[in-house]
């Protein structure tokens, strides 16, 4: 009778513990990285008015339990993204939102060089179990015909191969609107800002759905 009391409290203990640790699991927030460039850090804005300020307040502001990381680094192109992408982004990381490329078209640089490093990225957090919502960006009308339509379409292409959300343009809504601009007439100021988070939010949503899915 004994070995049976014993075995029954050892199994109230048990349960208890893991229904604290499924708790505990459950009330985590989901932590995302947004990793890109000027417009992801948020050039020259405070930081609380950054896309991934505005974003996770937004988000919390529905009630979606969040915290995004900025990861945004001025100037980067997709070769210096790949080469901090590891450390950039920790293990652990519940989703990552990619957002390179701008830098790349700005300076000329080969459109397939940019899809090989954008994939190899991909790849890479693909590897680590990392889920990838990838931000499309479009070459500026100077650079011609020609470059655009072999830079534009790389977004698209690497979101059909990896099976990855892809929202279409960073800065739709945006860069034809002097008025959500910087004086550079290149970087959304703050009222930019939280144009395209409106206009990405329902897709960043649909990516919070799919990584919570994954989590039960």
């Amino acid at each position: 009778m004994r070995f049976k009391a014993v075995a029954a409290q050892f199994i109230v203990i048990c349960t208890a513990v893991l229904t604290a640790s499924f708790a505990q699991a459950q009330d985590k927030p989901v932590q995302l990285v947004g990793f890109g460039d000027s417009l992801m850090a948020g050039y020259q804005l405070p930081p609380t008015d950054s896309y991934t300020a505005q974003l996770e307040a937004a988000l919390k502001a529905k009630g979606i339990d969040v915290t995004i990381a900025n990861a945004g680094v001025s100037g980067d192109t997709s070769s210096g993204g790949l080469a901090r992408a590891e450390w950039s982004v920790p293990d652990g990381t519940d989703g990552v939102i990619l957002e390179l490329g701008a830098n790349d078209a700005l300076r000329g640089i080969s459109p397939e060089e940019t899809e090989k490093n954008l994939e190899a990225m991909i790849s890479g957090f693909q590897k680590r179990n990392i889920p990838v919502l990838l931000i499309g960006i479009m070459a500026p009308p100077n650079m011609g015909d020609d470059y655009a339509k072999r830079f534009n379409p790389i977004y698209q292409r690497l979101a059909e191969k990896h099976g990855l959300p892809l929202y279409p343009f960073f800065l739709d809504g945006v860069v034809l609107d002097e008025s959500l601009q910087l004086e550079d007439r290149m970087h959304p100021n703050t009222k930019g800002i939280a144009v395209m988070v409106e206009k990405s939010m329902p897709t960043v949503e649909a990516f919070i759905k799919t990584i919570g899915a994954q989590k039960k």
